[in-house]
């Protein structure tokens, strides 16, 4: 599951209690999914004036400052979790902040094409 939100709008603009409310729900979150065996990994990412895009080029890799995309919503955590189907999985999500894009995506097992469905 990779979590995209608008850093300005959803964390620097947000109150100290607002602030609370997410971090409370993502720590629920982690601790029901622990409780489940269901958590693999859980990360937050650094805010995108962190980030630097690597890109092939003319047979060279380049680096720039920023993100893949200059769009409002940005990749700001993911959770790998190891659950049944993707209706389970759409259950867990139901508890994070309503401010989030989700984009559910299955790993990909080793010696298979990632891009098969």
């Amino acid at each position: 599951m990779l979590i995209y939100g608008d850093d300005a709008a959803d964390w620097d603009q947000a109150t100290p209690a607002t602030v609370a409310r997410y971090q409370d729900a993502h720590v629920t979150f982690a601790e029901v999914a622990a409780e489940r065996a269901l958590m693999v990994r859980g990360e937050a990412l650094q805010g995108v004036a962190s980030a630097t895009t690597m890109r092939h080029r003319d047979g060279a890799w380049t680096m720039t400052d920023g993100p893949v995309t200059e769009t409002p919503e940005q990749l700001s955590g993911f959770y790998v979790l190891d659950v049944p189907d993707l209706d389970a999985l759409a259950a867990m999500c139901e508890s994070l902040p309503a401010i989030y894009a989700l984009e559910l995506r299955p790993v990909a097992e080793p010696g298979h094409d990632p891009a098969e469905h």
